[in-house]
């Protein structure tokens, strides 16, 4: 039987580990990822190359003494797991063999698996129930008559030969135990603590008052039972949150209206003033009068389109640079780069949308970083003829075009993404009736407020072929020179005359 194992990191760095016979693999990921400054929720174990069971002790493992152990890293997003949680006897009316059944993500904490089962989110019994809040009537005294008071019951969870008796220990999760995937069963039993309900309630929100809903990824929806009433505190987040648009300032004239992804192909200025609509100071623009792009009215020369051969060196040279390797981050880079542009995403304050209907028409208007998509199909229904008619709104991102998500709770900047100055499309969803795509869109009463959109014509340049600027080449860009190139080849120079 193994008393010790040596764990080797990605680095070659090498620790032994003291074990017993009943030491579970997952406090040996623990240990090792304490020493080598790991977090032991991102790394496995591998043995001759096969990951191992963490939930598994050294007895079970399979493991000699002195094997070395791969530590490794595994994947970030959260496995499915299948829990069945064994409920007591005297709780077990109505539930088929005693038992809850549902399927969670790893990162789930047991404390949120209680407050599913009993809230009937999870389980399909549909009956509610008290694991969390249980208080039991006590005598002060001792005896069985006189004052006394209600001493809370605690949840006690017997998982894999362990036993979970803490708020603490309520708080681990699925993959902290080393359930990672497959099947786990919970035998779930109560034992009286000589704390009163009243100082359960208030040690439960000291531990559970971070937003339980975290953890969930959308898989169980956390919400109190009715015998919890006291539990208001750790209620879930998940509740509709009350919306309050603020009012945007005005919008500046000489402003160009660009987008973070797409901008447009030519500079506008804006000269109309603004309008307040639904406590929103917006700006309507009346569509152009000419149904050919300004683009296609510009006059332009055939040679515009000659490549020259600056042009072809910087596209070989570009080529070039396509085909050196890249390193691929590494996920702590990826989680920085994902850390950095949240903490971009909460600086902005506010966005700037241009909303541009089927008949050219655009509003534009600014949105605070409370805002909601909610917020933005209620602003876009206040310009329309047809309210109830359903429709899609698109934007641009980093990633191509994304769709609004409808009715829902996302805001706009932290959420969605959108900065600076958006340009969002309306476009009409696949049930709207044939009336409202062939008839009027914004109502009457907004397209007479409309102004028209200045747009600075670019001044004409009779310009000569020699006077275009030729494109510049970067230090990294310079097309290299090969070996042998210029000049007569080697093979063919005669010899020196004797």
């Amino acid at each position: 039987m193994a008393s010790h194992v040596v764990v080797i990191d990605s680095s070659a760095h090498r620790v032994t580990i003291k074990t017993t016979p009943g030491k579970y693999l997952n406090d040996i990921v623990q240990e090792a990822c304490s020493k080598f400054g790991l977090d032991p929720s991102l790394h496995g174990l591998k043995s001759a190359n096969k990951p191992l069971d963490l939930s598994r002790t050294i007895r079970l493992s399979g493991l000699i003494s002195g094997a070395k152990l791969e530590l490794v890293q595994i994947s970030r997003s959260p496995t499915v797991v299948s829990v069945a949680l064994q409920v007591p006897q005297t709780e077990a009316g109505g539930i088929p063999n005693g038992r809850l059944t549902d399927k969670f993500p790893s990162n789930t904490t047991f404390w949120h698996i209680l407050r599913a089962f009993e809230s009937a989110k999870a389980g399909g019994n549909g009956v509610e129930r008290n694991f969390t809040a249980r208080g039991v009537p006590k005598a002060s005294g001792g005896g069985d008559t006189g004052s006394g008071r209600l001493y809370y019951e605690m949840p006690i969870l017997h998982v894999l030969g362990r036993e979970l008796s803490s708020f603490t220990d309520l708080q681990k999760t699925l993959s902290q135990l080393g359930v990672n995937s497959g099947t786990a069963l919970i035998r779930l039993t109560f034992r009286l603590v000589t704390t009163p309900l009243e100082e359960a309630m208030a040690q439960i929100e000291q531990y559970f008052k971070v937003e339980e809903a975290d953890s969930m990824t959308g898989v169980v929806a956390e919400t109190p039972t009715e015998n919890a009433t006291s539990l208001d505190s750790i209620q879930s987040p998940l509740t509709d949150i009350k919306e309050e648009p603020q009012p945007s300032a005005g919008m500046q004239s000489s402003e160009a209206m660009t987008t973070g992804d797409v901008s447009e192909p030519v500079s506008t200025t804006i000269l109309s003033p603004t309008t307040i609509i639904a406590g929103r100071a917006v700006t309507i623009f009346a569509p152009p009068n000419s149904t050919t792009p300004q683009a296609a009215r510009q006059p332009h020369r055939e040679s515009d389109y000659e490549p020259t051969i600056a042009h072809a060196k910087l596209h070989q040279s570009r080529l070039n640079s396509t085909t050196h390797n890249k390193r691929i981050p590494t996920h702590a880079e990826e989680a920085a780069q994902k850390e950095e542009q949240a903490n971009k995403l909460a600086q902005v304050t506010s966005v700037e949308v241009k909303l541009r209907f089927p008949d050219q028409t655009q509003v534009v208007g600014k949105f605070s970083n409370e805002d909601t998509a909610t917020t933005l199909y209620a602003f876009t229904r206040t310009f329309m003829e047809s309210e109830s008619e359903s429709f899609v709104l698109t934007y641009s991102s980093g990633k191509g075009p994304k769709v609004v998500p409808r009715d829902g709770k996302e805001k706009l900047i932290g959420q969605l993404g959108m900065t600076g100055k958006l340009l969002v499309i309306f476009s009409w969803d696949e049930k709207a009736s044939p009336q409202a795509r062939l008839g009027r869109i914004v109502k009457l009463e907004h397209s007479q407020q409309a102004k028209p959109l200045e747009v600075a014509e670019p001044e004409g340049v009779d310009a000569q072929e020699g006077d275009y600027a030729k494109p510049t080449l970067g230090k990294d860009q310079e097309p290299k020179k090969v070996k042998g190139s210029g000049g007569v080849p080697g093979w063919l120079k005669l010899g020196k005359k004797k």
